[in-house]
């Protein structure tokens, strides 16, 4: 009898409750005209636009789709079969990544699950899209870069502005001089996340049980929390509000986080790591309905790259209390996206690029272009897909060590915000003293927690502590250190756990 390799071992583990043995990693030499035989596992919101998206990019073809609701799988798949198209449907993604007719998966499930299916799909020889954040701690994000690495596969984050051609033209003219030497970069999340949607935006709040509540009998609640831990339902809503909460999402700083960290770190020439972060923040104006929700909706963080630094800042609540419209920054219209100011003038920046102006408010030069592409260019998802048929690493305008550190910024702040202490705005005024970055964006916001009649008596202010990292290592180190080094890695539930040896 043959013995058994260390590879055996491990894919007949990966099968799992799947009842079946995963086969061995394949992966087939694309030829410029060879179809790419393409899977998308969470096919529910922002997968269902995957499906829509990549199924339009000349030479791919769909082959299946997966998801633990069973009525996101239905859809899918009628999706396809609208156009004639066969597509099968699956809810266990162990199933899935047996066949050997998948050439690379996307993927947009919950962020809880987001390193494991991009580790067990490079196992299985296919390429991977995985959708921001990279991941939802920053341990497991490095066994993805791991993984990627040992199998020599293409994994592409779904941190879009990376293909934005606007962006890239913008930040190099910057860093040419033409307006000075950066100050600062400032990122903004200005969302509707409370009682009061603005645009048909998505509301943040987490509306509680009184009691554990039946899981909807189309959904696998196994292998949806999957990694996560199995915690029963006490929120009305399983899906989109997992975002708010610990266990499973990161926070706004987590959701649109990664795009706009992803940008500050391009502005700022690609740095890894910052060495210190901190961050100031809290849930405020929900609790009177009913919210469970964790996470902060207003917040702000601060990243000590030197030696211009980085700021992001989330708002959950609208310009003032009953309004239906945000504030933007500096009346520039920004209320996602970035500055970046300099010497001699700035460029604020949303989606589709902007203008650069100079400090008395006077436009210098443009930058825009489509969403994620430029004017003629080449967008997000047509860039994996000619990374996958080229088999080549440096074509990816968003390889996954590049999502993984942008990532990683968001989870330092999370981690100094879950450390921190509620404070009164006096005590975090005089601790910023020396900040005065940091202190212009905790003023303003204040100013926004004031207009939405927030008491501070009631709902504190709550100030993290100054986090330092190891850059090499990806470790905490110095004060606070062994308390924040417990949020590098989650404990996950088996079988659905994130080896330590990819």
């Amino acid at each position: 009898m043959s013995s058994l390799t260390r590879r055996d071992l491990l894919w007949s583990s990966l099968a799992g409750g799947a009842g079946l043995a995963l086969v061995k990693p394949t992966s087939r030499v694309l030829g410029a005209n060879d179809e790419i035989r393409l899977a998308t596992i969470g096919v529910g919101g922002q997968g269902g636009y995957h499906t829509q998206v990549f199924s339009k990019i000349p030479g791919v073809r769909y082959v299946a789709v997966c998801d633990p609701d069973q009525f996101h799988v239905n859809a899918s798949v009628k999706f396809f079969a609208d156009k004639g198209l066969k597509v099968d449907g699956y809810t266990d993604l162990r199933k899935l990544l047996e066949r050997k007719d998948i050439d690379a998966i996307t993927s947009a499930t919950p962020n809880h699950w987001h390193a494991l299916v991009t580790v067990w799909a490079c196992q299985a020889g296919k390429d991977v899209y995985i959708e921001k954040p990279a991941s939802h701690g920053i341990w497991e994000g490095r066994k993805m870069v791991e993984a990627a690495r040992k199998y020599d596969r293409i994994v592409q984050v779904g941190t879009q502005k990376r293909s934005s051609e606007a962006h890239k033209a913008a930040f190099e003219w910057i860093r040419a001089g033409h307006i000075g030497k950066i100050k600062w970069v400032r990122g903004f999340c200005y969302k509707a996340r409370g009682p009061l949607t603005v645009g048909g935006g998505y509301s943040g709040i987490v509306e509680g049980t009184d009691g554990p509540v039946p899981i909807p009998a189309q959904i696998d609640y196994n292998l949806w929390c999957g990694p996560a831990d199995m915690e029963p339902l006490r929120r009305k809503t399983l899906h989109y509000v997992w975002h708010w909460l610990w266990n499973t999402g990161c926070g706004d700083i987590g959701n649109q986080g990664p795009h706009e960290m992803d940008m500050g770190r391009l502005a700022l020439g690609d740095p890894g790591l910052a060495t210190h972060a901190f961050s100031i923040g809290g849930r405020f104006g929900v609790g009177q309905i009913g919210d469970v929700g964790e996470t902060a909706n207003t917040q702000i963080a601060y990243f000590d790259y030197q030696p211009a630094p980085l700021i992001f800042e989330v708002r959950g609540l609208p310009a003032k209390k009953g309004a239906r419209n945000m504030d933007n920054y500096r009346r520039t219209g920004v209320d996602v996206g970035n500055c970046v100011q300099c010497e001699g003038g700035y460029f604020p920046a949303g989606d589709g690029g902007g203008s650069i102006f100079d400090n008395d408010g006077k436009k210098i030069k443009s930058f825009t272009g489509k969403e994620y592409g430029g004017i003629g260019g080449e967008g997000h998802h047509e860039n994996f897909i000619k990374a996958v048929r080229s088999h080549q690493r440096s074509d990816l305008n968003a390889d996954v060590e590049v999502g993984h550190l942008s990532a990683a910024l968001c989870h330092m702040a999370n981690t100094s915000y879950r450390l921190g202490k509620k404070m009164k705005p006096d005590e975090i005024k005089a601790a910023l003293a020396d900040n005065p970055e940091m202190l212009d964006s905790f003023n303003r916001m204040l100013e926004n927690l004031a207009a939405n009649e927030v008491d501070l008596e009631k709902e504190p202010i709550t100030m993290g502590p100054m986090l330092t990292m190891d850059r090499e290592k990806e470790q905490y180190i110095g004060e606070n250190s062994a308390m924040a080094n417990l949020f590098l890695k989650r404990n996950y539930r088996e079988p659905f756990v994130v080896p330590e040896d990819v």
